[in-house]
């Protein structure tokens, strides 16, 4: 399978994902760019975008990226900093990019941003490469 019918598989079996509203706007090997409209059900209660929705968020793109080319990855580490409050009805995109790979690890890179290209937060997630096929645990 290419990339996409990774992530298209993937996502048929992501219930979170799917109820978050997210979708995928362009996925290449080691690469995801998603998007998501901000409804009231995700904000906290200072009428601001529940972290944990952006968290959430974000490591859907990292699940993306880092296992599209067909082997399972599974979180090992992640960082998150918040840098703009999001509101009702913005428009987020998060964009994963690896930036180190070896045999068994592999570090991303995530950018979430609003409609207005603004930074909304970084994320920074490292992946344990567990040797199975992604289609093998997804059944």
């Amino acid at each position: 399978m290419n990339p996409r019918q990774v992530v298209d598989y993937m996502m048929e079996k992501d219930y979170f994902s799917q109820f978050l509203g997210i979708k995928i706007i362009d996925i290449k090997e080691n690469y995801a760019l998603i998007e998501m409209e901000i409804t009231k059900q995700m904000l906290n209660g200072l009428g601001t975008v529940h972290g944990g929705v952006t968290f959430a968020f974000a490591d859907s793109a990292f699940a993306f990226s880092s296992n599209n080319d067909g082997n399972a990855a599974v979180a090992l580490s992640v960082t998150i900093n918040f840098t703009k409050a999001g509101r009702e009805g913005d428009i987020f995109r998060a964009e994963s990019v690896l930036i180190n790979d070896t045999r068994k690890t592999a570090i991303y890179d995530i950018k979430i941003s609003n409609q207005n290209n603004d930074l909304v937060a970084k994320f920074v997630g490292t992946v344990y490469k567990i040797g199975k096929k992604v289609t093998e645990l997804l059944i």
